[in-house]
């Protein structure tokens, strides 16, 4: 197969390239900076913002995944532009050049917009997915973890310490780097009647999710450490996102925008919404998958 992938500099993007390297799929990346060469990739140097890098990109391809996405920013009006634009833009390539296959790569926090901007934006490049002329398949991953993330990384690193803050209590589902990455790339040429113009909501295969303290207390486990996991108030993690601000300026990782979506109770992938058997179901449990990030974690010299 020959497929485009934006974001594939970023978290979920290195794996997909990884599970297409051992496939042999040929790979045509869009990279900001330059990249080293490798077997089966064609790097493409530009972003979402430029429609020549987006053309190139989308030239002589059998499907798009589109990975791509702002997800963390101080300046909640950002996401508009990188998440909805960035979207119309590449949709606009696709189709000069007659690309037919589209998998996008949402948000569960799509399903409640109005929670935080991040979600708003997710919200909206959908509905462009969707009104579009391709043939397309929409993933809304939960929390995805694994080797290189940088988000469930804090949790991790708190447990080490014993203490692992929580929002109000609540429950989310979770799913490894590389189950996704397996997804994303069995979804490009899946029978078009179990996939087509469909959403998907995938998780590690935990029926009702994980509660809040079920996951930090599995966390503890794979660093070795009892966690006590309190739930904060609302109040308070906002109290700790202005703090994150003044501390870790840009680069803090608990923003306020990031607080709204927190806070819901429910980001429980829907059964009603599962990928069929027949096209993809989890390998890896989360139990396992945790513990073997936490092994990652040490061995990158993280933990």
């Amino acid at each position: 197969m020959r497929i485009a992938l934006t974001g594939a500099t970023g978290f979920v993007g290195q794996a997909v390239l990884d599970e297409a390297m051992r496939r042999e799929d040929h790979i045509r990346a869009l990279t900001r900076r330059a990249q080293p060469n490798r077997r089966h990739i064609d790097w493409i140097e530009g972003d979402l913002s430029n429609s020549a890098a987006l053309a190139s990109l989308c030239h002589d391809v059998d499907a798009i995944l589109h990975v791509a996405g702002l997800t963390n920013t101080p300046d909640p009006t950002e996401f508009e532009d990188a998440n909805v634009g960035g979207t119309q833009r590449l949709l606009a390539a696709a189709k000069e050049k007659k690309v037919k296959r589209l998998i996008f790569v949402s948000s569960l926090s799509a399903r409640e917009p109005d929670l935080s901007a991040y979600g708003a934006s997710k919200a909206k490049a959908e509905k462009l997915v969707e009104a579009s002329s391709l043939d397309w398949t929409i993933v809304r991953p939960p929390g995805v973890y694994g080797p290189r993330d940088v988000d469930y990384f804090e949790m991790f690193r708190s447990a080490k310490y014993g203490l692992v803050p929580l929002p109000p209590g609540g429950a989310s589902s979770i799913i490894h780097v590389d189950d996704l990455a397996r997804l994303l790339l069995d979804l490009v040429d899946a029978s078009p009647a179990l996939v087509r113009k469909r959403t998907f909501e995938p998780d590690d295969g935990r029926e009702g999710g994980w509660s809040h303290k079920e996951l930090a207390k599995e966390i503890g486990k794979a660093v070795g450490r009892p966690v006590f996991a309190p739930h904060l108030p609302t109040t308070i993690l906002q109290s700790a996102a202005r703090i994150d601000r003044i501390v870790r300026g840009d680069k803090a990782r608990l923003t306020a925008d990031r607080v709204g979506y927190m806070t819901h109770p429910n980001w429980v992938a829907r059964s009603a919404m599962k990928v069929p058997d027949a096209v993809w179901s989890p390998r890896i449990e989360g139990a396992a998958g945790l513990a073997s990030t936490a092994n990652w974690y040490r061995d990158a010299g993280w933990l």
